[in-house]
């Protein structure tokens, strides 16, 4: 007898399950926005050096020259020789350079940096932060120390709101973060200098954390153990779906502060509906509070149809259902126990390898899409769109497969599409880009499986301290300076960790099928050896 026998009794996943499922999961159609938000907002517009004031094409338009050309006589062609450069111009105008037979050295001419400043175009981007606070160049790490910088807000908040949350509960922290979310998002869309809208990401970031964390526990703490595995990746379809609805909404609006203002207001909505929810039951018998427990169990069996059960449970019943669960949270845990044992530290290794590579790969693909060469609204499109195949894949590949196989599959397949790709030449950007919409696609994959399979492993009384713990996805996405380079790195992280076959029997879930797990020990009897 257990809390799950309890959910059963008031309805299994009956009408409120969905309901609950369903408001808790309609924010993920703009946390997919928040995280790869800099793709757009940052995004690096075509742009070269400003001509001299004295020198404009207006000043100077008796030369009958086209723009275009008569830039060529300012500013010095890149190493590649495509196109203008982005950094340098000429000390003094080359009108040799326009003549149809000039024979120049332009090797030998001087250059200077640019002194008046950059002109932007405005085909792709209208405004984003780049064009505004001109971070190019020399500048342009203060770009990426945007992501940076959000990223370390997600890690601070992932402390600190996963140890609020085991406090004041999953409903509480979960309806201040659609508040602070909705608050400090909108207060970006108009920060005066690049000092303020990188404390509002922080902020930002934070706030997502405590959307996500809580938002998953309070929805899986009132979903029978049978139905997580769909619920869960029905549930990543939203996440899915919000990076198609942000390449929609970057290509509408293309400029950095509405986009900033239109992803974020809506988190005042979920902030007003959000105190419909239920507090976890489980938590609240946890925390002494068995009385506002039964409450919850009593609405939520009244809201499934099922008013008989709303006499027969009693606080005598609960306590009796949840006796195990109460004598356990009588002892103290920390992230110590995810150590503390021999079975604890391979589980928690190996998780933290797995994490940290899909992570890696997912993230060094999917934030820096301007260097695929194509449309990058395009590019967001079809980065979404591939996830509905990988997560269909998954659910398919967990319910016949197991767990343990699904994730050795994903995280081997998509490090070898990504390696595969290191050797395409630059030309076929076609290939290339096929190539790395499989990968992204089998780390997407990757994600849905460990988001499932970590809950699994661990026993109920310590869960909370791996949610708890430093975040592994935005660790991995926490670089300064991110590079295509970094996305060919990633491979060596998925690659050892299919090939750690010694930590892959401790981790092994329940619900594997005995004979797809060859010797693998289950968790139960693993925790039950190490006296959890």
């Amino acid at each position: 007898m257990g809390f799950a026998d309890l959910l059963e009794e008031v309805g299994g996943f009956g009408r409120y399950q969905w309901l609950h499922v369903t408001l808790i999961s309609l924010p993920g159609l703009l946390m997919a926005s928040q995280n790869l938000l800099n793709n757009f907002v940052s995004g690096i517009p075509a742009h070269h050096c400003s001509l001299p004031t004295n020198h404009s094409f207006h000043n100077l338009s008796h030369y009958q020259v086209e723009e275009k050309q008569f830039i060529k006589a300012f500013i010095p062609m890149d190493s590649s020789g495509t196109r203008l450069d982005r950094c340098k111009r000429y000390v003094e105008p080359q009108w040799q350079l326009l003549l149809p037979n000039n024979t120049a050295n332009v090797s030998e001419l001087q250059t200077e940096g640019c002194l008046d400043g950059w002109t932007f175009d405005d085909s792709e981007f209208l405004a984003t932060t780049v064009s505004e606070w001109e971070l190019v160049c020399s500048l342009r790490p203060l770009k990426q120390m945007i992501q940076t910088i959000y990223m370390g807000g997600v890690l601070a908040g992932a402390i600190i709101f996963g140890g609020l949350s085991d406090r004041f509960g999953r409903r509480s922290v979960l309806i201040w973060s659609y508040l602070q979310l909705g608050i400090l998002g909108c207060s970006s869309a108009l920060s005066p200098s690049y000092s303020a809208y990188c404390v509002f990401r922080f902020l930002s970031g934070m706030a997502v954390s405590g959307i996500i964390l809580n938002g998953v526990s309070l929805k899986v703490e009132w979903i029978p153990t049978k139905e997580r595995t769909l619920v869960g990746t029905l549930s990543s379809f939203f996440f899915t779906f919000g990076q198609m609805i942000l390449a929609g909404l970057a290509y509408w609006l293309r400029d950095w502060r509405k986009l900033q203002l239109v992803v974020c207001a809506p988190m005042f909505l979920f902030f007003s509906y959000s105190w419909w929810y239920v507090e976890s039951a489980r938590w609240l018998v946890l925390n002494r509070q068995s009385e506002e427990a039964l409450k919850s169990l009593h609405r939520v069996a009244r809201i499934n149809g099922k008013p008989e059960v709303v006499d027969k449970l009693t606080l005598e019943v609960l306590h009796s259902h949840m006796n195990k669960e109460i004598e356990s949270s009588r002892s103290t845990y920390t992230a110590y126990d995810l150590l503390k044992t021999r079975a604890m530290r391979r589980i928690s290794i190996c998780l933290v390898v797995v994490w940290f590579s899909t992570s890696f790969a997912y993230y060094g693909l999917a934030m820096d899409l301007q260097k695929f060469g194509v449309s990058i609204y395009q590019m967001q499109m079809i980065f979404g769109a591939v996830d509905f195949p990988a997560k269909l894949m998954a659910l398919g590949m967990l319910t016949y497969l197991g767990r343990r196989v699904s994730q050795a599959t994903c995280l081997f397949v998509s490090a070898v599409i990504i390696f595969a790709n290191i050797f395409v030449p630059t030309d076929m950007q076609t290939m290339r880009t096929v190539l790395a919409c499989l990968g992204k696609g089998f780390t997407s994959a990757s994600f849905t499986t460990v988001y499932l399979y970590t809950g699994e492993l661990y026993p109920t009384v310590i869960r909370q301290e791996w949610a708890s713990s430093p975040p592994w996805p935005e660790l991995a996405a926490w670089r300064p300076l991110p590079s295509s380079s970094w996305t060919r790195y990633s491979l060596l992280c998925p690659v050892w960790c299919t090939g750690g076959r010694q930590c892959w029997p401790a981790a092994s879930p329940a619900s594997c099928r005995r004979r797809l797990t060859f010797r693998c020990p289950t968790p139960s009897k693993t925790w039950r050896r190490d006296g959890l």
